[in-house]
């Protein structure tokens, strides 16, 4: 009994072993490897304490990242053997670190609708201010380039040039009623 122990015991740390020439020299049967997964399995199958997962709720989001990191990871071990031999707190505290309202999944605040639609108003107000005073302070006097005795010289000039050599320039700039001859 105690050789068989010995055995299995130095078959798993053969399997441990880095070295490529140590694994061929050692050789490690099937069934060896098996007894050593299912040795290192009730290992790590031990019930996480009710400390540890109590209120994690409130918690978790305070948690450091690392702490986060080991319980979750100890919590996928656990949830690698039977269901059934999970306590409730270990469930409860597996299902909210998977789907609870925590990170992006956290819902937003209360307030932030209004607060959304008053910096929007706001935004939309200050532009329509700053376009109000941009026309108030603005000259009421059109360009001079607007008169229709200027759009009209400037279709001459651009006939003249033949700006259109293929189909010929048709004229189509005069838009503007006719201005006082004296600007």
């Amino acid at each position: 009994m105690m050789r068989s122990s010995v055995i299995r015991a130095s078959k798993c740390s053969a399997s441990i072993i880095p070295s490529t020439a140590t694994r061929q020299a050692a050789r490690v049967p099937r069934a060896a490897s098996i007894v050593c997964a299912q040795q290192q399995q009730t290992r790590s199958a031990h019930a996480i304490s009710n400390p540890t997962l109590a209120s994690i709720e409130k918690r978790w989001e305070d948690m450091p990242p690392q702490e986060q990191a080991d319980l979750w990871m100890s919590l996928r071990d656990r949830m690698k053997v039977d269901w059934k031999e999970l306590t409730l707190q270990e469930k409860k505290a597996a299902y909210y670190i998977a789907f609870g309202p925590h990170g992006p999944r956290r819902p937003p605040p209360a307030d932030e609708g209004r607060k959304v639609f008053l910096m929007t108003t706001a935004v939309v107000g200050a532009a329509i201010a700053v376009f109000s005073a941009t026309r108030l302070l603005a000259n009421p006097q059109r360009p001079h380039t607007m008169t229709k005795e200027w759009q009209e010289a400037s279709e001459e000039y651009l006939k003249a040039q033949g700006s259109e050599p293929i189909t010929g320039y048709k004229g189509m700039l005069v838009q503007s009623p006719p201005g006082k001859k004296d600007e």
